[in-house]
């Protein structure tokens, strides 16, 4: 086993960071953050599937703060939210075994196709 590189102040701040522009578009969009996680946590050195379970793993307790936040500010449409997180939590599991399985290259291209469409669709909705 090789020797690993001490992790350096420099590295926590830029780890923090990341963690920051994160939590920010992910509260100030409603969610999306995971879409700028991904290429910021590869930017740190992680690897393609690494990188879209943690952006996951983080996106988690922001949405859950950022959620309370709307909620207490009278933002939510409560008649919409179990079903939808019924959607959310089967789609995540079926996501999740597909990350597993299809090949690093694939889950690139099928990435960089959903983020494209979502910024097309962002907008020529205006």
């Amino acid at each position: 086993m090789g020797k690993e590189r001490k992790e350096t102040v420099k590295d926590r701040l830029s780890k923090i960071g990341t963690g920051a522009l994160v939590g920010l578009a992910n509260g100030l969009f409603g969610g999306g953050g995971g879409m700028i996680a991904v290429p910021l946590l590869k930017k740190l050195g992680m690897e393609e599937r690494s990188a879209h379970a943690t952006a996951i793993a983080v996106i988690f307790p922001v949405s859950v703060a950022s959620f309370l936040v709307y909620a207490y500010g009278g933002f939510c449409d409560f008649s919409v939210l179990i079903p939808t997180a019924i959607g959310v939590f089967l789609g995540g599991i079926i996501g999740a075994k597909l990350l597993q399985t299809l090949p690093e290259r694939t889950v690139k291209i099928l990435f960089s196709i959903l983020q494209a469409f979502a910024g097309a669709w962002l907008m020529f909705s205006v």
